[in-house]
């Protein structure tokens, strides 16, 4: 079952969260297998797109929002395009756009940064956003401050923290054919006088890299492997990392209140995006074929529309299109 259990260091300005992909991840490559036009990803896509899995998952249960939490990394590789999108009530999907042929050795920037041009681009989407408003939206380059290509998507979003959020963030990600996992160790701002008057001026310890609490603990999470994080639980995780330091523990966020798959497509968003093509567009396509057939890339549902169907969303676009989706 997938889970995520969230704690904090007592006493400490840090905290921490492992999230554990099981069920959700597997139905999610499920889903790409059993499509007879994409088949299913390389194992390096595989990694890629489960450790952005588990990061979105983690970032998503560590903010206050009630809205989708977006990531996607996209570039000149070929991987074009990768996206996570999950909800504050942690129902997520996940798909990749894979063009070319992937090594099976293939780094990051083999997969989508070949010309140090790829980018990550976060973006939080309000569930109930007002007219006019726009989503939040962070973007940063998958590469360092010297411009040296990065390797690990945790350390594109380790600097994407550091520049958009000013917050020392230490994550371990690891992902295979079952199991997207990741570990989360984030410092808080120190408590004090100060804050709680509003004051503009950070202690020492405030400061980015400087806590030696956030330092100690950051490092006992580094030392923790892949392997360790895909076939450990979070028991012995959390005890073979932290075992000398005092956790605060929260309820498990796990089967309903957890992580699972699921897709927002639906009949009427498709019509609505034939809708906005226009009637000529979409009388031209039926010209040349008797349906149009539309999939999701998230969970591999086909939607399928014929000439009646076409005419009867441009007499009356403002009623739903009853749902018919064919697997």
């Amino acid at each position: 079952m997938s889970e995520i259990h969230k704690f904090i260091f007592e006493g400490l300005p840090v905290r921490g969260a492992v999230v554990r992909l099981t069920d959700a991840w597997v139905e999610i490559l499920r889903r790409r297998a059993s499509n007879t036009t994409q088949g299913a990803y390389p194992a390096p896509v595989q990694v890629l797109l489960g450790e952005m899995t588990a990061a979105a998952v983690l970032m998503q249960s560590n903010i206050k929002f009630n809205g989708s939490l977006i990531v996607q990394v996209f570039g000149d590789g070929p991987v074009k395009l990768a996206v996570v999108e999950v909800q504050s009530d942690f129902s997520l999907r996940a798909t990749a756009t894979v063009n070319g042929e992937v090594s099976l050795d293939a780094t990051l920037s083999q997969l989508v940064n070949v010309g140090n041009e790829g980018r990550c681009a976060i973006t939080l989407d309000p569930q109930d956003r007002q007219p006019g408003q726009q989503p939040y939206q962070g973007v940063v380059p998958l590469f360092g401050d010297a411009r040296e290509k990065l390797e690990k998507f945790s350390d594109v979003l380790q600097h994407y923290m550091l520049q958009s959020e000013q917050l020392d963030t230490t994550l371990v990600l690891a992902a295979d054919d079952k199991v997207a996992a990741g570990l989360l160790i984030q410092r808080l701002p120190m408590a004090g006088k100060g804050n709680l008057a509003g004051s503009s001026q950070a202690s020492d310890e405030d400061q980015i890299g400087i806590n030696e609490h956030y330092k100690r603990i950051a490092m006992l999470a580094s030392s923790l492997k892949r392997e360790e994080l895909l076939t450990l639980d979070v028991e012995t995780i959390l005890h073979r990392l932290f075992w000398e330091e005092q956790l605060l523990r929260f309820e498990p966020l796990q089967g309903e209140a957890g992580p699972r798959f699921s897709c927002s497509c639906s009949r009427e968003r498709v019509s609505r995006m034939l809708l906005s093509l226009g009637q000529p567009e979409v009388d031209s396509i039926l010209q040349e074929r008797e349906v149009i057939e539309v999939g999701c890339d998230f969970c591999g549902l086909q939607y399928r529309f014929d000439a009646v169907d076409a005419a009867q969303i441009f007499r009356a676009p403002h009623l739903p299109v009853p749902p018919t989706p064919l697997q």
